[in-house]
């Protein structure tokens, strides 16, 4: 059983060591554990500091490209390294290393395909009451989007299973954690969350430079993935909130006219008219997204189909001698 720890990182040559050294060595039912490192386009000597540290793999990028591009670059560099177990962390040392092992416990019990590690976020002394606070909603908002029970989804503490790796899609260039989470959900794998621990800060957040703008993105991340993973539920309730605001309004134009004051709110009668329409419109939208939804399904199987054979015919290269 072959453990894959990957760290992203972007200019982390002051805070690397200490989330290396805080790595396990070993773990019970793991024969190998490999390091891996996301450079993703640093200008400093994060590249320097991994070699000196002893880490296994370097993936690098010659500018930076995001959280979310370097996430799946890592992922599909560990599936071809022969993981059976990939778990990233953060390059800033947020999350105690040794906490790893209870990660990939429910994994390698069979018990769960993806382990989300839970932060105790109002336990967090540099956590402000308003980052906990949309840190909580977000959660709930997700819970919601993606019908699982995961209590962090922002959390990038993660462990995920050979099968679910390969089955990974990441489309937005902000972040991973939020959409993969809705995409696992949708997916049906074992989802399940564990709780861990964490550090004193050693640098401020990248993703949170802007809370405000932070909040937007994520806002955009959650909408589009629920209407890619779930457009008819998602339009079949606008239509529905539409359709009902408009029958009220006819309903009201109705009761007007047949008392003899209907000449006086012709104006009602047009909005209900639009209303209507547009509630109508949205269960069309909903139903063409569900065609889509549907054929969807079917590219992401085609998807983890070829990757898995690739994995498969990479693997066989390199125990034959003839690959990389």
């Amino acid at each position: 059983m072959k453990l894959i720890i990957q760290i992203p990182c972007f200019n982390e040559e002051d805070v690397l060591p200490q989330a290396l050294a805080d790595l396990p060595k070993q773990i019970d039912g793991i024969d190998e554990i490999d390091y891996l490192i996301i450079n993703d386009g640093s200008t400093d000597n994060t590249v320097a500091v991994a070699h000196q540290m002893g880490v296994h793999h370097i993936v690098s990028f010659k500018q930076n490209k995001g959280l979310a591009k370097g996430f799946m670059a890592g992922i599909d560099a560990c599936l071809r390294l022969g993981a059976d177990i990939i778990v990233n962390t953060d390059a800033d040392n947020q999350y105690v290393g040794e906490d790893i092992k209870e990660l990939v416990a429910p994994i390698l019990a069979g018990k769960a395909d993806i382990v989300i590690g839970e932060r105790s976020i109002d336990e967090i002394e540099h956590f402000s009451s308003s980052k906990k606070f949309f840190q909580h909603l977000g959660s709930f908002v997700v819970r919601v989007a993606s019908d699982t029970n995961i209590s962090d989804a922002p959390s990038g503490f993660r462990a995920y299973s050979r099968e679910a790796a390969l089955r990974l899609n990441v489309t937005n260039d902000y972040t991973y954690t939020l959409e993969t989470i809705i995409q696992a959900g949708h997916s049906k794998a074992a989802v399940v969350s564990v709780p861990i621990r964490t550090n004193p800060e050693t640098r401020p957040s990248r993703l949170f430079s802007s809370m405000w703008k932070y909040m937007k993105r994520s806002a955009s991340i959650i909408i589009r993935s629920f209407i890619m993973y779930k457009p008819l539920k998602f339009f079949g309730i606008l239509g529905s909130l539409l359709f009902l605001v408009g029958m009220a309004i006819s309903i009201r134009f109705l009761v007007l006219f047949f008392q003899g004051l209907g000449s006086g709110h012709v104006q009602s009668l047009i909005l209900a008219a639009i209303l209507l329409l547009m509630g109508f419109q949205a269960f069309m939208f909903g139903l063409v997204g569900d065609v889509i939804s549907a054929n969807r399904k079917l590219l992401e199987d085609i998807q983890y189909r070829v990757r898995k054979m690739e994995i498969e015919y990479s693997d066989e290269e390199i125990s034959n001698g003839t690959g990389l």
